[in-house]
């Protein structure tokens, strides 16, 4: 497959020369507002669904539950992935849409941060945990569910400016 010009001029950025992990150096970058849109969803039977919008699945509330653990884990993303900067966050939104017709329940998280590097791995993180706790409040009832699709919807900031899949 031919390279385009886009991608034979790229290079990763926690690679040295040697081959070596490294974090990136940021201090000499100014401090911009940053924001970004992350998506995922949680595949599962009609039952599963009906007993979450109903509210009885045993371990309590599902999306509040699954909302503040997509929080706490976009203010840890720093410590779950390796050579990730520590952010000062502004703001973390969590949101859930049932989608009753394909059986599953779609997930977005927005991050936002003034900061010297994106927040696009705490936006990810977000929708990966809220995923987790999901499966993991209902898989008593179906262990069938299947995460996926999770992926950065769009970001803004930085010397890259702005971009939307």
């Amino acid at each position: 497959m031919p390279k385009s010009k886009s991608s034979s001029s790229k290079k990763l950025t926690h690679i040295d020369r040697e081959g070596r992990a490294t974090m990136v150096d940021v201090s000499n970058k100014p401090e911009t507002r940053r924001e970004a849109v992350a998506r995922g969803a949680v595949y599962m039977k009609e039952e599963t669904l009906g007993l979450i919008t109903d509210r009885k699945i045993a371990k309590g509330n599902v999306f509040e539950t699954a909302r503040l653990a997509g929080i706490m884990a976009a203010k840890r993303t720093c410590d779950l992935i390796p050579l990730c900067h520590q952010l000062n966050l502004a703001s973390v939104a969590v949101d859930f849409k049932v989608d009753g017709k394909n059986k599953k329940v779609d997930i977005e998280a927005k991050a936002k941060c003034a900061g010297q590097t994106g927040v696009e791995m705490e936006a990810l993180t977000a929708v990966s945990v809220a995923a987790l706790t999901i499966y993991d409040m209902c898989k008593a009832v179906d262990r069938a569910m299947v995460i996926s699709d999770i992926k950065l919807m769009e970001k803004r900031g930085g010397k890259s400016g702005e971009w939307k899949r």
